[in-house]
């Protein structure tokens, strides 16, 4: 039997068994591409856009590590001299320094080490955090200036830049300002001309602000315009998504999905995100040794997962010692259970999309069967 063969039968009754376990849920987006060894496996729905969550923050350290490699900006380029001071007040300790961003530089934002508190999932001093808002407010927009207000007004920094390592997607969204201020035009626009169009991704976009690149050629509904489609609407005929799950909750539809932008506000396809992996990590969008700068592992994420500057590197002997032989992918996962990862030893591909907050053991349980099949069938 040929290796692809063989890695399809076994990932099939895999996701069988996890579609059963899943429910109403269905069966997840699978994607595996391995050329070497002659994989290019699906599983689930091929071309159904789906909400990437912060594997999206790749993205964003994409951009930022290009303005690098042109020289517009540095790694250790000071926040302060990127963005307007009024901007960056109250987000930073500044208790020793007068700069506005407390000496904080743009590698310390990609890798969770500026201080900046995490408008997502940090704490809060008065009122809901914002996990909880986007259930219980699903009608509001919230724009980039409103994410940063949300942490300056109800949060505090959490330590001073370079102290300690604190996930934090405020710092993408300074991240994404700083995108706009350098190339001097709006980050969904980046996105497309840089990575988007370049890689051929092209059901891919920035959630209320552009819509994917094939839908532009279609006739735009009622409730949009040629205008609209390039800037983002909240109309009813925005792009439409795979069901994604909050809790319990059904929130594909919520406008308060904006709470997205910068940190993970992309939609995409597992194709569509395979050839974004590829294209990274063959140095086609950034040099070679600025995805090592992105991918050294610095600081502890959780177990069995280290952070670089805007990537992940799996190390699954950390989950198990029974697990410590298989390769160190590197990518980066979403809070709905999405995944994209490199695996460097297998010259592999990796995206799933297990869409759910409540699904991401049952995701990491099939990233570790993918490996362990990518393993089995590379075997002479």
């Amino acid at each position: 039997m040929h290796p692809a063969e063989r890695l399809a039968t076994r990932l099939d009754r895999h996701l069988a068994d996890v579609t059963r376990r899943r429910g109403e849920l269905g069966p997840p987006q699978v994607a595996v591409r391995a050329p070497a060894h002659g994989i290019d496996y699906r599983s689930g729905d091929r071309t159904g856009r789906f909400h990437v969550a912060s594997v999206g923050k790749l993205a964003t350290a994409t951009l930022v590590a290009q303005l690098v490699d042109r020289r517009a900006i540095g790694f250790d380029t000071r926040v302060a001299d990127l963005l307007p001071r009024e901007e960056l007040t109250g987000l930073f300790d500044t208790t020793t320094t007068t700069d506005a961003a407390g000496g904080a530089t743009v590698d310390q934002l990609l890798s969770h080490t500026a201080g900046v508190a995490d408008y997502f999932d940090g704490p809060v001093t008065s009122g809901r955090r914002m996990r909880e808002l986007v259930v219980a407010e699903r009608d509001r927009l919230w724009t980039p200036a409103g994410l940063l207000a949300f942490s300056r007004d109800r949060q505090r920094p959490v330590g001073r830049p370079g102290e300690r390592f604190r996930y934090s997607d405020t710092g993408y969204v300074l991240l994404g300002r700083i995108v706009e201020e350098v190339t001097g035009r709006p980050f969904h626009r980046v996105l497309h001309e840089r990575i988007f169009r370049p890689v051929g991704m092209l059901d891919s976009a920035l959630l209320f602000h552009s819509v994917p690149d094939r839908d532009r050629d279609r006739e735009p509904g009622p409730a949009s315009s040629a205008a609209s489609r390039d800037t983002g609407t909240t109309a009813p005929g925005r792009t439409v998504i795979a069901p994604l799950r909050l809790g319990r909750v059904e929130a594909s539809r919520f406008t308060s999905l904006s709470c997205d932008w910068a940190g993970g506000g992309i939609i995409s396809t597992p194709d569509d995100l395979l050839a974004f992996s590829r294209a990274l990590h063959a140095g086609d969008l950034i040099a070679p040794e600025t995805l090592a700068h992105l991918a050294e592992p610095r600081n502890r994420f959780r177990p069995g997962i280290r952070y670089g500057a805007g990537t992940m590197q799996l190390r699954f002997g950390g989950f198990s010692p029974f697990l410590a032989g298989l390769p160190r992918p590197v990518g980066h996962i979403g809070v709905l259970a999405t995944h994209v990862f490199h695996d460097p030893v297998h010259d592999a591909d990796i995206v799933l999309n297990f869409a759910s907050t409540g699904e991401m053991r049952r995701s990491f349980m099939t990233l570790i069967e993918i490996e362990r099949a990518l393993q089995h069938v590379a075997r002479p």
